[in-house]
């Protein structure tokens, strides 16, 4: 069995791991989760009824109304809108399910970084010191974490995000590929809004305001 790791201490062990979603990020997870455990153990994609139920990378497809689960059982969700995420999330621990964490092993995290459970970090990913993931947060490949972030519950990095130190995230913020978010400072964090969207390749050099849209470089707030 393989179990989880939270604050350094093993949960209960599992066996069988369901990805939500099985389009191309959720195709990315399920290989992530295949570099961590190998082919011992049991990784299956998790989609809504109105979905084709074909294997999908070869990998068998259930329905979640369906599953019958196992007290063993983990899920992650690979649904890059935050509320989407946030709202799948409840549907799974209403059927029961646990969520459990993925870190690809080609990732760089060093032990002053946190995890909330449901977190995916992928490859190519360097996360320095003194950082806090909230659930269900997903950094995508290649991003950057400097020292002293604290990212929300439910929140995207993109591919290729940078994200300078003492930043403080907000919940559901999507951050698009290759954007870049400057540093704040001790005592005076850089703050991005809950909800907020910043766009692909936007710098962003000051404050976001909660549910703003800020595009451009540098990024300026487009509603």
């Amino acid at each position: 069995m393989i179990a989880d790791i939270v604050d350094g201490e093993l949960n209960i062990p599992f066996e069988r791991l369901f990805v939500f979603g099985a389009g191309g990020f959720g195709r990315e997870v399920a290989w992530l989760a295949e570099q961590i455990y190998g082919p011992r153990y049991a990784i299956e994609f998790v989609i809504d009824g109105d979905q084709s139920e074909r294997p999908i990378s070869r990998l068998p497809v259930r329905i979640l109304d369906e599953l019958v689960v196992e007290p063993s059982d983990r899920f992650v969700v690979a649904v890059g809108n935050p509320s989407a995420r946030q709202k799948i999330v409840e549907r799974c621990r209403q059927k029961g399910l646990a969520e459990t964490i993925l870190v690809h092993p080609r990732s760089e995290v060093s032990q002053f970084v946190s995890f909330g459970q449901g977190s995916i970090i992928c490859a190519g990913v360097i996360a320095t010191v003194d950082i806090d993931f909230g659930e269900h947060v997903h950094v995508n490949i290649d991003c950057t974490i400097g020292h002293d972030v604290k990212c929300g519950a439910f929140t995207t990095l993109s591919p290729g995000v940078h994200v300078s130190g003492n930043v403080t995230i907000g919940s559901r913020v999507f951050i698009g590929t290759g954007a870049t978010i400057i540093n704040g400072s001790p005592g005076k964090p850089l703050m991005i809004g809950d909800d907020a969207i910043i766009a692909a390749g936007a710098c962003v050099t000051g404050p976001v305001s909660e549910g703003a849209l800020v595009a451009g470089v540098p990024g300026i707030r487009k509603r």
